[in-house]
């Protein structure tokens, strides 16, 4: 029996980075009126924030300065809105006063903090005036007007707003310029023909000083209200914030921290940048869409529809800045009600992720350093050898010639055809690493990627109109511009002639932020407003060129500049278009860089990590929040890429990662091997188990996927999307669910034999053995042996799952077995979807198979909705039954009886059913 200990302590701190003292603050509902009007609570702030300042001035001596105007010491701390958010810059009250806005010195804050602005706008700030709205077929469209240039060049006068109600729950928000046209992102968003009927948002605007005002018509919650600060929109500086209804705010990608993120002064830079994954830094992606738990369980998000560099300050108030350097203002908000369906409703924007093969959800296995091909080889037969499940092999670029795309090493990897054909033969899969960067340097016609791809002009070119040359492994390389479709078809048929000598299965995209080992290129970068803008936002290297190529490249589409957010898109983009066009079936792909829409195309694992706790903690949320952007398909390298790992830190990576969506095991050069068959036969026979418990629950996992695929829900999950009612749920990122039923509680520390976790409410049963635990929404302390990984089942669900095989293949032609938790009420529902695996549009083609399992009244049914040959195969042969609450006397299957057995633990189970998976039946027991 397992045994559970209630504990009234609160969940641990997110990998031991957690700040504390932070006190919750107002939640900012309330009156349609600017911020300054405020409430008894905001005058109080006010009153104290006066005093603060008279205090610090008389401790101070008068290091503060002279004493602002009253009109500043209005604003409370928590609201002061940037004004002079340029870094490396020492704010005085001169160059403050410049822009007309207050300074007001403020103690420094901790080391590593930014702390409130000394230079903040008052609340009289210059701003646009909604000059005149006027109703459209969707919506308004409006016209707004600034008397006063603002501080920033090139300031655009005149701005054209666009709302469309474009549903009952999304809203479309657009400001641009009035007179001239912008770059816009290249994005197929939905088209709608008519205005919502009954939107669950009221709308309203300030006219002077100019700003949107959106309310929840059911609770009468403000979820933006933009006059909290000026609007700036300058060509190349385009400002505007709002007050935010509460502190928990999600997304805002690509960022290494918790699951909601801090909004104690701290900006969120979007720009994708080749680094590990480090607290502060803009990483990989870029996603500007963030989610927001609203008091009482609601949710809503919002998404800018920009690629530009960008920055996204938050502040206590609760309030949020978006700052972006190009392009226009076009927002999606989307009211939920709850966040499964915000999810949802973004990805109805950005698209649905694709259908991955079912192999993919199989274990991956991959490092860099194997040396050679016949190595790769022997890391393959280990792992059979010990009948550990592995579906797919990969190699990174040691199998390349001097780290060329598109060849082969003839020494070292000569074999390499070979062992894909002894992969395949196994019902096993092969996938190879692939860089946009050509190498430039080989003798004129001796490779032909880069020679075909000069004679074509398919390379990010300078301003002079020459390729742009940076460095990467091979050495120098140009960089293929994948807005080209031109580059598209040079990209397949260059695909075409390797996979002629080498046929692989899917494709690993890297270094597509994109990634240079110098800076801009190998002439540096001109001088202009690309590559020196009035601006640029917080990232690393203080310049846009920062390990990347020069923001000036000319591409075909527009220039990087406004493009280089979405490099590793269009070349997801490509690489499917290719793979489909060469195998004729669903693609897979893994790229490192991303941008909404990313999960149409690929998947995404979460870089270059390191063989330390603390990376396998941050890797929880890293993979919730890719599953907020709709790339459900993500997942962390088990075990840590950099560094050694330890026995038991593999071991208990090796748990959480079999939960992972996509789950591979990758290692660098120069370590030792952390493949399960380099441990300890009790290491690694727990390494084998677990994986054995995710080959058995991939009915379960695939039907998750087709659910994201067809209605954009999501995978891996965030315990308050279940819960959104329980506040403990709202912060929880150690913990997290597969789907709406199973609860995955991994250990996240060295040393310990048990878990503490949270179960919510309710009744959930242990997935190994079916005995139950009933929570009232606590922490709970569980065993958690080296050999144990916590899985819970939720009551009400029904679970699909297979006796496992120690690959896909094999294990979709064993039995299935389906575990039933009982709710209180003696009910549960599941679903199972079920096709070929690998086919094109099975769903959409009506070349699938789907059943819907139901209990009430001890009655078990399968319903059959439809079918199709494939499931033919299958049987269901085993049913057990969680939570029967006493012994039945007998259990029938169609009216006809059968043996079963009943432990002391309530679960019941039927073995040997033997009923086709394609045959709806009925099992009753009384």
């Amino acid at each position: 029996m397992k045994s559970y200990q209630k504990l009234t302590t609160t969940q641990p701190a997110a990998c031991q980075v957690e700040e504390e003292g932070a006190a919750p603050l107002p939640s900012g509902h309330g009156k349609l009126a600017p911020w300054w009007v405020g409430s008894g609570l905001l005058v109080a702030a006010v009153l104290l924030s006066t005093i603060t300042v008279w205090v610090l001035r008389q401790v101070s001596g008068g290091w503060l300065g002279p004493t602002p105007p009253p009109k500043c010491l209005l604003v409370p701390e928590s609201h002061r809105f940037d004004c002079y958010p340029e870094r490396h810059v020492v704010v005085t009250q001169e160059l403050c006063e410049s822009r007309g806005c207050c300074f007001i010195q403020s103690p420094p804050p901790a080391e590593g903090k930014q702390g409130v602005p000394w230079c903040f706008y008052p609340p009289d700030f210059p701003s646009y005036t909604l000059e005149s709205l006027n109703q459209t077929a969707l919506g308004m469209v409006g016209l707004l007007v600034r008397r006063e240039k603002a501080y920033y060049p090139r300031d655009i006068e005149k701005l054209r707003l666009d709302v469309e109600f474009e549903t009952d729950t999304r809203l479309h928000i657009k400001i641009t310029d009035a007179a001239n046209p912008r770059y816009e992102v290249p994005l197929d968003v939905p088209r709608v023909m008519k205005r919502a009927e009954n939107p669950i948002y009221s709308l309203n605007f300030s006219w002077d000083p100019f700003g949107v005002l959106l309310q929840r018509k059911a609770t009468g919650t403000v979820l933006l209200n933009t006059t909290v600060a000026p609007l700036i929109f300058a060509d190349q500086f385009l400002q505007i914030s709002t007050s935010l209804p509460s502190k928990f705010l999600y997304g805002l990608g690509e960022h290494r921290g918790s699951l909601v993120h801090s909004l104690d002064w701290n900006t969120l830079t979007l720009w994708a940048r080749d680094v590990s994954p480090t607290e502060s830094f803009n990483l990989y992606g870029a996603h500007p869409f963030y989610l927001l738990m609203e008091e009482g369980g609601n949710a809503h998000g919002v998404f800018l529809l920009n690629s530009n560099a960008m920055e996204v300050a938050l502040q206590p108030a609760p309030g949020l800045t978006w700052r972006t350097i190009g392009g226009v203002l076009d927002f999606y908000i989307f009211l939920g009600p709850d966040p499964n369906m915000v999810i949802q409703q973004y990805q109805q924007v950005i698209g649905f992720p694709a259908m991955p093969p079912i192999w993919a959800l199989g274990f991956h296995l991959c490092r860099w350093g194997y040396g050679s091909s016949n190595e790769t080889w022997q890391t393959v037969r280990a792992m059979r050898n010990y009948q550990i499940p592995q579906d797919a092999q990969w190699n990174d670029i040691d199998y390349m010639d001097g780290y060329r795309d598109f060849t082969l090493d003839s020494q070292k990897f000569a074999s390499l055809p070979s062992l894909v054909e002894d992969l395949h033969k196994h019902g096993q899969r092969y996938v190879m690493i692939l860089d946009p960067g050509i190498s430039s340097t080989s003798p004129r016609g001796s490779y032909w990627p880069f020679d075909e791809g000069l004679r074509r002009g398919l390379f990010l070119n300078t301003t002079q109109g020459q390729p742009l040359i940076g460095q990467v492994w091979p050495g120098f390389t140009a960089f293929a511009d994948f807005s080209n479709p031109e580059t598209h078809q040079w990209w397949l048929e260059n695909l075409q002639h390797f996979y002629a000598h080498v046929p692989f299965d899917g494709l690993w995209i890297d270094m597509n932020e994109p990634s240079n080992f110098m800076d801009g290129s190998e002439d540096g970068c001109p001088p202009g407003e690309f590559d020196n803008p009035p601006y640029t936002p917080a990232v690393l290297g203080d310049s846009l060129s920062a390990k990347t190529v020069c923001a000036s490249a000319k591409q075909k589409v527009s220039v990087h500049y406004n493009l280089h957010n979405l490099y590793g898109l269009m070349e997801a983009k490509a690489t499917a278009s290719a793979l489909i066009k060469i195998r004729g079936k669903r693609p897979f792909i893994i790229s490192r860089s991303t941008f909404p829409s990313q999960g149409r195309y690929s998947g995404h694992w979460l870089g270059d990590n390191r063989s330390q706790w603390k990376d396998m903690c941050y890797s929880i949320p890293g993979l919730l929040s890719f599953s907020l952007f709709g790339i459900p398909l993500v997942g962390a390298d088990i075990c840590g890429f950099s560094g050694s790992t330890s026995e038991e830190l593999c071991t208990r990576w090796m748990q959480l990662g079999a939960f992972y969506p996509f789950a591979r095991n990758h290692n660098t050069q120069n370590e030792k091997a952390q493949d399960p068959t380099a441990f300890s036969p009790a290491a690694r026979t727990a390494m084998k188990d677990v994986l054995l418990t995710r080959y058995s629950l991939l009915p379960f996992l695939y039907t998750l996927f087709h659910r994201a695929h067809l209605q954009g829900d999501t995978v891996a999950r965030p315990l308050f999307f279940e819960f959104p009612w329980d506040v403990a749920t709202w912060e929880l990122d150690r913990q997290f669910l597969w789907g709406r039923s199973l609860l995955v509680t991994p250990v996240l520390e060295p040393g310990v034999d048990s878990i503490t976790g949270y179960i919510p409410q309710g009744t959930w049963y242990d997935f190994y053995t079916g005995s139950s635990v009933n929570s009232s929404g606590e922490m709970l302390k569980m065993s958690a042996p080296l050999d144990h990984l916590n899985l819970h089942i939720r009551e009400g669900s029904i679970l699909p799952t297979q006796k496992p095989g120690t690959t896909t293949e094999v294990t979709r032609r064993n039995p299935l077995r389906l575990i039933v938790a009982l709710s209180s009420h003696a009910t549960a529902w599941g679903d199972l979807f079920w096709d070929d695996g690998e086919s094109l549009d099975t769903f959409e083609k009506g070349n699938y198979s789907y059943v819907m399992f139901n209990v009430t009244q001890n009655i078990f049914t399968s319903t059959v909705l439809h079918a199709s040959t494939e499931a033919t195969k299958v049987t269901i042969g085993t049913l057990s039954i969680f939570g029967v609450q006493k012994p039945p006397s007998k259990v029938l299957l169609n009216g006809q009886e059968k043996p079963f057995s009943y432990l002391d633990n309530q679960v019941l189970t039927v073995s040997d059913l033997g009923m086709s998976l394609t045959q709806g039946f009925s099992l009753q027991w009384l």
